[in-house]
């Protein structure tokens, strides 16, 4: 747990603590989406490559933003924002990113496993912020919202 700084944001010092330390889990999971989302836009092969290579890359501008938006909240709450990158392997919620998977339902089937997981997180940090800070859990309904979209685009290529 790292010092908080002072703000004159009407909050107790301890909900300032339990928001930032929610807000940097999903900053973590946030990243780490990024990063995986990348290494299927690098690594994807098949018959729509160049769709789902673009269709990818998009995606990861959109998990920047976000990530964005959510450190943002972060340091307006007194705290400092993320981790150091040689920590997000031992923090993150997501598993490991298959290097060897690059046929396309695979690599889909993969990044919509993983986008599930943060985007479901993201639903349940909406009702654990919503009483003690309903700004940071407005917060989340706009991540959630933009990675249910996202969602829906990934499984949308996938048979029932």
């Amino acid at each position: 747990m790292t010092k908080l700084r002072k703000t004159r944001i009407h909050m107790s010092d301890e909900v300032r603590q339990h928001m930032v330390e929610l807000l940097n889990r999903h900053v973590t999971d946030l990243t780490d989406l990024f990063i995986q989302t990348k290494l299927a836009h690098w690594n994807v092969r098949g018959s729509h490559f160049i769709a789902y290579h673009e269709l990818f890359d998009e995606l990861a501008g959109h998990l920047t933003e976000l990530t964005d938006t959510v450190a943002e909240r972060v340091t307006a709450l007194g705290g400092v924002a993320g981790v150091p990158v040689q920590d997000i392997a031992t923090q993150t919620s997501l598993p490991v990113w298959p290097l060897q998977t690059s046929q396309d339902l695979s690599v889909l089937q993969a990044l919509a496993e993983r986008w599930a997981v943060v985007a479901n997180s993201a639903r349940e940090a909406i009702f654990k912020s919503a009483e003690e800070d309903p700004d940071t859990s407005d917060l989340f309904t706009e991540v959630s919202r933009q990675l249910d979209k996202d969602l829906w685009f990934l499984e949308a290529h996938l048979s029932d």
